[in-house]
This record gives C-alpha cells, structure tokens and sequence, in this order.
C-alpha cells in the first residue's frame, strides 16, 4: 500500500505546532510526563532501540486530563528529532510530521 502516512506541521492544530516549538527548543514542557521514553508498544512507528522515542502531550481545548493527542518524536538528540510523528487517537494511528 505505499508509504507511510505525512502531515504538513502547518495543518497540524495550534496546540501541536506549540508543542513541535517546544519540543525544538528543549522546553519547558507543561506537562511532567512529557519527554518520558514511548515504548512503540503498540508498534505503529518504525521499529529502534528502547529509548528512542520520546512522547509529548499536545492540549486538547476542553479536557480535563492529558487528552489523546500526542507528538511522538524519535532520535539521539531531544531538541533535534530525525522524526517526529502526531497522534491524535492516542497511539491507534501515526502520521510523520514534515514541514
């Protein structure tokens, strides 16, 4: 079937081009869970390392918990992701960010 799905960051909500900022300029983040490891359990991103991946929380307007929106990012460096990926169903579907 060709390919893995891509977002343009520019369509991306407010709330997650926020969150992709952040994530480029080290923090600080709002929520103490963000920059935690993302295990890639449910293996939707492509397979690397433990440690890899890190997750961060993009608000969703009117929730009163984390919500299911994420930006998942992947690479050595935190600041400098080699990738980046937005859920917004809470892990079930992935799509890489490009700008």
């Amino acid at each position: 079937m060709g390919g893995e799905a891509v977002v343009a960051l520019a369509s991306l909500p407010p709330e997650a081009r926020q969150t992709e900022q952040l994530i480029r300029s080290g923090g600080p983040f709002p929520d103490a869970k963000d920059g935690s490891v993302f295990g890639n359990r449910e293996r939707q991103l492509p397979r690397q390392n433990r440690g890899y991946y890190r997750e961060y929380t993009v608000k969703t307007p009117g929730s009163r918990d984390r919500g299911a929106r994420r930006i998942v990012c992947g690479g050595h460096q935190t600041a400098r992701p080699q990738a980046c990926y937005y859920t917004a169903d809470h892990y079930a579907s992935f799509k890489r960010i490009v700008q």
